[in-house]
């Protein structure tokens, strides 16, 4: 991925104004509160908490009916994102460079059919992962997974990044293809030129189980193509993944109980993602209560300075007792003890 200047954390700010284009309406104006996140846990912003640093983060929120939902998310560069719901939206902008706060270039718009209208019904259009297909060095396409009418399909990206035409499907496996639940495609992520499978996606379904007590997964590459595992980690279940440039998984999970949500990030060696593999690696961050909320995206950035920073965002459910909180923390370098 290219590199972009040096961002002021996540440039979020309270009473931030964005531009969304709401479906049938282009650059339809939405004013959204940003509340900056100064703490996690005891750890301020530069803190180490477990084995990565926190940089900050926001708690986002908008009386716009179509904010909300937010399910996946990738980084096409340091700057740009790319985020799906489960109501079958697409945003899509960048965070603001240097001391100026929040959101910029931001649209939202419906993920389409292979008709190239938007789909229909919720059933179809619970989108719940996204990843940026990238050729040559550049971002040239969005690779979507659906979870219920469970598949995966390709969108083409203009010049500025911004998903255009009609759904491409994408060929699955057959047993994948036929789950019907909502614990079916959960996480989507394609290899990058430093993995032993570069090139290929892997999908991790949310609680799907073929062997043992494992969650079900698959990748899909030529020469890499293959059924896969994730050793079960406790009550938790896996939520999104995303690779770091070194080739390492990361892999967000979540869970519920009366207490509220936690959430946890395992890191994968690149080595031990493969097919045939039962994937299992390190918590390196760990977190509860209101601390964190519904976390179900992950993204990977990688700053002009080379450090490397995961984005972590919460599903609301469009519930008003849910929060849209977005978090990021810097990974250690390759080979660096945990701070």
């Amino acid at each position: 991925m290219a590199l972009a200047p040096p961002l002021a954390g996540l440039g979020f700010a309270l009473g931030l104004g964005l531009v969304l284009a709401a479906p049938g309406v282009a650059g339809e104006p939405v004013t959204i509160a940003a509340e900056p996140v100064t703490a996690f846990g005891a750890a301020v912003p530069g803190d180490p908490v477990d084995g990565v640093v926190f940089r900050g983060g926001a708690v986002l929120s908008s009386d716009h009916p179509d904010f909300g939902g937010i399910s996946g998310l990738s980084m096409l560069d340091a700057a740009r994102f790319v985020m799906v719901t489960d109501r079958g939206s697409v945003i899509t902008g960048r965070l603001a460079p240097g001391a100026e706060p929040g959101l910029i270039d931001t649209r939202l718009a419906p993920l389409t059919a292979t008709t190239g209208d938007a789909i229909p019904g919720r059933f179809s259009a619970d989108a719940e992962a996204v990843e940026i297909i990238v050729r040559e060095g550049l971002p040239s396409a969005m690779r979507v997974g659906f979870e219920s009418n469970t598949r995966v399909a390709d969108y083409a990206l203009d010049a500025e990044g911004i998903p255009t035409g009609p759904a491409q499907p994408v060929a699955i496996p057959d047993w994948l293809r036929a789950l019907r639940t909502n614990e079916s495609i959960e996480s989507l992520c394609i290899a990058p030129p430093a993995s032993p499978i570069a090139g290929s996606t892997l999908i991790i379904t949310e609680n799907h189980v073929r062997t043992g007590d494992a969650i079900a997964a698959t990748l899909l590459g030529v020469a890499d193509r293959g059924d896969l595992d994730l050793e079960r980690s406790g009550r938790f279940l896996p939520t999104d993944c995303a690779f770091a440039p070194d080739g390492d998984l990361l892999v967000l999970e979540r869970t519920f109980s009366l207490l509220g949500f936690a959430m946890q990030v395992r890191r994968i060696p690149a080595d031990a993602v493969r097919a045939g593999a039962r994937m299992d690696g390190e918590i390196i961050l760990s977190g509860s209560g209101r601390d964190v909320d519904n976390m179900e995206g992950l993204g990977v950035r990688t700053m002009s300075d080379g450090e490397v920073r995961m984005l972590i965002v919460s599903d609301d459910n469009f519930l008003a007792f849910q929060r849209t909180l977005l978090l990021e923390f810097a990974l250690p370098e390759t080979g660096d003890p945990a701070p």
